[in-house]
């Protein structure tokens, strides 16, 4: 795998592959539900790749054209004055004391085809190191919203109330150490968007990676402050396919162009999707291990399926569907928590970080959907949807151990709880 031989050199790379739900508090758990979904049904069809993610040198050359020394710069558009615009004066709804400063806002990746991302950024507060670093973070599905699960459910500064209007605040935030930002992409999720409508049938891996390089190289115009802080990638679900590609894509970049360098230092991907067929496997492992399916099913499972095909067979779409049938009615993504039975809104209700939410989804959707939220995020006025672990079922540990092998990376640090 390339990324290996790019960890080997003096600059210090880092490559991490990890379960959220083993290493974090139930929040990461709380906040899969959609994404999960979409990601299940992705693997299900049978339409996404089959190979895996090498993500080498030659892949990122060919988004770019075999004559790098032609390179033009990707920066379409002057950042003067932006990064003074995007800021957040407070969001509605948050709780007095906030010691950090905010921003959000859009940058074009298209000028001509009027495509653009929404970020939302948060920095340390203002009394730590000024030299923490910068953290990219990317949620999956494909197609789900790090604004609604990364920041708002996650791992951001705040978490929306049961009441579904007002914030309170995560402390155990990721900005309490570092400077995050938190970018809806593809084109069409969240508040991100295109004037051309072909493009959110286009979208893919590809065209993902070349937008979200092309979002950073014009973000840290409009936040040159950052241009020389260590930078790090991190994601979960079908991140995993995300993550390695963009890292991929600056590599390059930085060595073959005459573009701004980017200071990446390491990537970060848990319960991610790096293979179909190992995913798979880790799934139906992870039902059995955790008694949610009968040996019958299980065996079934491991004689007729083989996702390493194309083709799956009708026997194993049979035992397939009698092993979602014999979950019944659970949180897949914690499988040892109660589901959301009330999404109902609930005024004088207020949450914390310790205690687990199934109906999170419910009260975030709410909030971001407020006009004065969305003005306050310099928005457009848009419907906002989510999406267009040992505990987690759906991209288990199992899947990660499993991916982990194929990886075969030394071991810089030993396994411990």
């Amino acid at each position: 795998m390339e990324l290996t031989a790019t960890m080997a050199k003096p600059v210090l790379y880092s490559c991490l592959l990890f379960s959220f739900c083993l290493l974090s508090f139930l929040s990461f758990c709380e906040a899969a539900d959609r994404q999960g979904e979409i990601l299940h049904k992705l693997l299900m069809s049978g339409r996404s790749e089959k190979s895996r993610i090498s993500s080498s040198r030659s892949w990122a050359a060919g988004l770019h054209g075999s004559n790098p020394s032609t390179y033009s710069p990707v920066c379409i558009e002057p950042q003067d004055g932006k990064m003074e615009a995007d800021e957040i004066d407070a969001l509605p709804g948050q709780p007095d004391g906030v010691d950090f400063d905010q921003y959000a806002g859009y940058v074009t990746v298209d000028q001509k085809a009027g495509r653009a991302l929404f970020y939302y950024f948060v920095e340390s507060p203002r009394n730590s190191s000024s030299n923490n670093p910068l953290i990219l973070w990317l949620n999956g599905g494909p197609g789900c919203s790090s604004l609604g699960y990364g920041a708002m459910s996650e791992l951001g500064p705040f978490r929306v109330n049961s009441d579904g209007q007002t914030l309170f605040r995560n402390d155990f935030a990721w900005n309490n150490v570092a400077n995050v930002i938190f970018l809806e992409s593809p084109a069409g999720v969240g508040f991100s968007f295109s004037n051309t409508s072909s493009d959110y049938d286009n979208a893919g891996d590809t065209t993902t990676a070349i937008d979200t390089y092309t979002f950073l190289v014009n973000w840290l115009e409009r936040f040159p402050q950052y241009k020389s802080r260590d930078f790090f990638i991190a994601g979960e679900s079908y991140a995993g396919h995300y993550v390695p590609q963009l890292a991929s894509t600056i590599l390059y970049n930085n060595e073959n162009t005459n573009q701004t360098v980017i200071n990446l230092k390491g990537v970060a991907v848990g319960n991610g999707l790096l293979d179909e067929a190992i995913t798979l496997r880790g799934i139906y492992d992870n039902f059995w291990t955790h008694a949610l399916n009968s040996d019958e099913t299980y065996k079934g499972i491991h004689k007729y399926c083989d996702f390493a095909n194309d083709t799956v067979s009708e026997k194993c779409f049979v035992f397939t569907g009698q092993a979602d049938d014999e979950i019944g009615d659970i949180d897949i993504y914690n499988i040892y928590a109660p589901i959301c039975l009330d999404s109902s809104l609930k005024n004088g209700s207020h949450g914390s970080v310790h205690d687990f939410d199934p109906c999170t989804d419910y009260y975030v959707e709410n909030y971001l959907n407020i006009p004065e939220v969305q003005m306050a995020l310099h928005a457009n006025q848009t419907e906002w949807t989510h999406c267009s672990g040992d505990k987690d079922g759906r991209v288990p540990v199992a899947a990660t151990r499993y991916s982990l092998n194929v990886l075969e990376l030394g071991v810089t640090k030993g396994w411990h709880a």
